[in-house]
C-alpha cells in the first residue's frame, strides 16, 4: 500500500506554504515529519485529510501496485495536537456511540479498548470536556482502533502525556505499523530517532527524505537541527545521501 503525492501546493494569500511537494509513503514504516515550527505541518495534514482546500496537486492511495484511488477523508485516521471532541459525553458513550456506527460493533470490547490505554472507569464515567490534554489524546488513538482507517497522520501525538502512557501509545504505533501508513509529526527528536523507521524534513516548502543511517548517527540531534537552519538545507541534505 502507497500514499502517493503529486504536486501538493498550498498558500495563504502570498505565501506559499506547501510548493509542489512530490512524494510517496508506504504501508509497513512509520514515518517521522518534523521541522521548524509555524513551517507547515498540520497545514500538510489538513490539505490530504481534507480539511483545508489545496491550491493544487492530489494524493492518491494505492492499495496495491495496479490500482490506485483519490485519498478520501474516510481513508485518513488523524490525531490532531489540539483534540477536539465531543464535551457533552463522558469518554466511555463517545467510544460507545464509535464502535455502535461500526459495521460490525460486535467484534469489539469497549473494556478492552479503554485498557490499551490504561484509563480507568471512574475516567471513563467523566464528561469530556474535564478530561486533561493527555486523556484526550487517549481517547483520540482509541479512535484510530475503531475506525481503522489505512492512513494515519499523527500530529504531535505523545503531547501532554505521562511517561508511562506515552511508552503505552508508542507500543501501539508500533504494532499499527504492518498494515498501515502512519506519518507523525515531532519536535521530540529523540523519539523520532527511537520510534520511526524513516525521517522526513518539511524545510524549504518541500519534503526531504534523510537517510537512515542518519537516525543511528550518535550526533543525530546536532546533525538535525542545523539542517533545519536556514540556509543549510541543501548542502546537509547532500551529505545525507
Amino acid at each position: 500500500m502507497k500514499l502517493i503525492i503529486n504536486n501538493l501546493t498550498k498558500s495563504y494569500g502570498l505565501n506559499t506554504v506547501l510548493d509542489g511537494i512530490n512524494f510517496e509513503f508506504e504501508s509497513g514504516k512509520i514515518y517521522g515529519l518534523v521541522g521548524k515550527n509555524g513551517v507547515g505541518k498540520t497545514t500538510f495534514f489538513h490539505c490530504l485529510n481534507g480539511m483545508t482546500q489545496k491550491n493544487g496537486g492530489d494524493a492518491l492511495l494505492a492499495m496495491d501496485d495496479h490500482c490506485a484511488q483519490p485519498l478520501s477523508p474516510g481513508n485518513v485516521g488523524f490525531i490532531e495536537s489540539t483534540p477536539v471532541l465531543p464535551e457533552f459525553l463522558t469518554g466511555r458513550e463517545f467510544i460507545q456511540f464509535l464502535i455502535d456506527i461500526q459495521e460490525n460493533p460486535e467484534t469489539f470490547s469497549i473494556d478492552g479498548l479503554f485498557d490499551l490505554v490504561d484509563l480507568s472507569r471512574e475516567d471513563q464515567e467523566k464528561l469530556l470536556k474535564t478530561y486533561s490534554h493527555g486523556m484526550k489524546n487517549k481517547i483520540q488513538f482509541l479512535t484510530l482502533f475503531i475506525c481503522n482507517s489505512p492512513v494515519l497522520f499523527l500530529d504531535e501525538p505523545l503531547t501532554s502525556l505521562d511517561v508511562v502512557a506515552a511508552s503505552d501509545i508508542k507500543k501501539i504505533i508500533l504494532k499499527m505499523k504492518k498494515d498501515h501508513i502512519i506519518i507523525f509529526s515531532t519536535h521530540i527528536l529523540q523519539l523520532a530517532a527511537d520510534l520511526c523507521d524513516d525521517l522526513v524534513i518539511l524545510h524549504d516548502k518541500k519534503l526531504t527524505l534523510l537517510d537512515n543511517n542518519m537516525l543511528r548517527d550518535k550526533n543525530f540531534e546536532e546533525k538535525l537541527i542545523n539542517l533545519l537552519k536556514d540556509g543549510e538545507h541543501d548542502e546537509i541534505c547532500e551529505s545525507c545521501f
